[in-house]
């Protein structure tokens, strides 16, 4: 379970406030794969992050019973002067597994090659969400963070990636954002849309994709 309670967070760039959470209250259920829907820069990606700890909202509190992994993609907790194998080893230690296992996994799972022993600084943009999501699905987490990174790769490492979430979420929940709705529908049981700071939920998939589309009909909120 994780809980949002009056969560805002608003942005200042060049003078021009955005608001991307206005008071957001929710509660994210135990056992279930929720997508999180919104149109670009509507506050998806910020609103993982505050979940996962790496951002703090303006107000209001976050609160779980469970562990929470970071945003699964997100490869900003990295050293970039650091090899594929040195992080994960890190990680390893400070999640406490085992680090054979966790470099054995990754190695096979992200198809990184001699990259693996690396800096991460070495590695195109594709290369560092597979990483990271390798990483992320070796440790065993309550919930996951997934921000869109099943659409990296071919189509058999995004059928390989599927399978490995799909095992995960036989024993955990996730908070799940894709612009893909066919893989919203297979993968998850729930969703919410986002839209001017406001976050509304859905226990039917099909009504909030409904939702998500009539929204994108509209121009952009200012």
């Amino acid at each position: 379970m994780i809980e949002l309670r009056n969560i805002c967070k608003t942005y200042v760039l060049h003078g021009i406030k955005k608001t991307v959470a206005n008071n957001i209250s929710i509660t994210f259920p135990t056992g279930s794969s929720v997508a999180l829907l919104g149109r670009n820069g509507a506050g998806k990606t910020s609103l993982l992050r505050m979940i996962a700890g790496t951002m703090d909202p303006d107000s209001g509190t976050i609160t779980t019973d469970g562990s929470i992994s970071w945003p699964v993609g997100f490869s900003g907790s990295f050293h970039p002067d650091l090899s594929g194998a040195q992080n994960t080893k890190f990680i390893a230690r400070s999640h406490g597994v085992d680090t054979v296992d966790l470099c054995d996994f990754v190695e096979y799972f992200a198809e990184l090659g001699r990259h693996f022993h690396l800096p991460l600084r070495t590695y195109s943009s594709g290369m560092r969400s597979r990483f990271a999501f390798g990483v992320s699905m070796g440790i065993k987490f309550d919930t996951y963070l997934v921000d869109e990174v099943t659409s990296v790769g071919d189509a058999a490492f995004r059928a390989k990636s599927i399978l490995v979430f799909n095992n995960r979420m036989q024993s955990s929940s996730a908070i799940f954002v894709s612009h893909s709705m066919g893989m919203v529908k297979d993968m998850c049981d729930a969703a919410a849309v986002i839209e001017d700071g406001m976050l509304t939920y859905f226990d039917d998939v099909d009504e909030a994709i409904a939702l998500h589309t009539e929204n994108m009909k509209k121009p952009p909120p200012n």
